[in-house]
């Protein structure tokens, strides 16, 4: 496997050490550049270095991670946010990232994302899977619009989005099981419909799981808990993911 160039930017030597140790550990097809303390070293660095892969901070002294961001004219390399705030989620998502960990860091989170990472790396032109997704993106979102552009080894089918009961993560792939009865398995990972989905009814309440809260038919207490859905399936929350999840529920059905 060709090795993944990357950068860490984080302002505290632990939180660098900590990441560097992980992905030696865990990911070994990445190559670490260098590791920054603050937004101008990490810019001098980039521009000198040119990473594939930079693992960033948001939260940091003086400019943070979306200020180093904002200053480049073009973003040439995949961005996985390693931070403690999970403030930042949607934001980051703008900004194309692959993924938005939480510390401490879960080895398996760590190896998911420089997996995705990788995936974007090496396959840069999609053809029409990229021209579909960008026409999910126009005009502030197809959610208004009501359908997606779903693509999948086969090309790309349009699905009508209140019919998504629920989205299940496969690897790098996407498992859409619809009103109909039938699934469908898209070529985009999870949390791209996550970031398109994010003003609809859809709420992540596990890694594995993007639900629609119109197909909620009963929330069922536990640590985390489970929601079954209007198709009979019963789908985890996640211990992480409960408090936005009950969060959500109120704010959509007022109750």
């Amino acid at each position: 496997m060709n090795p993944i160039t990357a950068l860490l930017v984080d302002d505290e030597p632990r939180g660098l050490s900590s990441l560097q140790k992980l992905l030696q550990l865990n990911c070994p097809e990445v190559e670490i550049l260098a590791c920054c303390q603050d937004v101008d070293a990490a810019l001098e660095r980039i521009k000198r270095l040119q990473p594939q892969l930079v693992f960033l901070d948001v939260a940091m002294p003086g400019k943070n991670g979306f200020d180093l961001l904002r200053s480049l004219d073009r973003i040439s390399f995949e961005i996985i946010f390693v931070t403690a705030h999970n403030s930042y989620m949607m934001q980051a998502f703008r900004f194309s990232a692959v993924d938005y960990l939480l510390k401490p860091v879960e080895d398996e989170l760590l190896a998911e994302a420089v997996q995705r990472a990788s995936k974007r790396i090496t396959d840069k032109s999609e053809g029409m899977q990229l021209n579909a997704f960008l026409h999910n993106l126009q005009q502030n979102g197809a959610v208004k619009k009501m359908k997606l552009c779903v693509p999948s080894l086969r090309g790309v089918k349009v699905i009508e989005i209140p019919d998504i009961i629920y989205c299940e993560a496969s690897s790098n792939y996407t498992n859409f099981y619809l009103a109909n009865g039938s699934t469908l398995c898209s070529s985009k990972p999870i949390f791209e419909y996550e970031t398109l989905l994010e003003d609809s009814s859809f709420v992540r309440v596990h890694k594995s799981f993007l639900v629609n809260l119109e197909h909620i038919k009963e929330y069922i207490r536990g640590e985390g808990g489970s929601v079954l859905m209007s198709n009979g399936h019963e789908v985890e929350v996640s211990r992480r993911k409960k408090e936005v999840f009950i969060k959500r529920m109120r704010e959509y059905y007022k109750y």
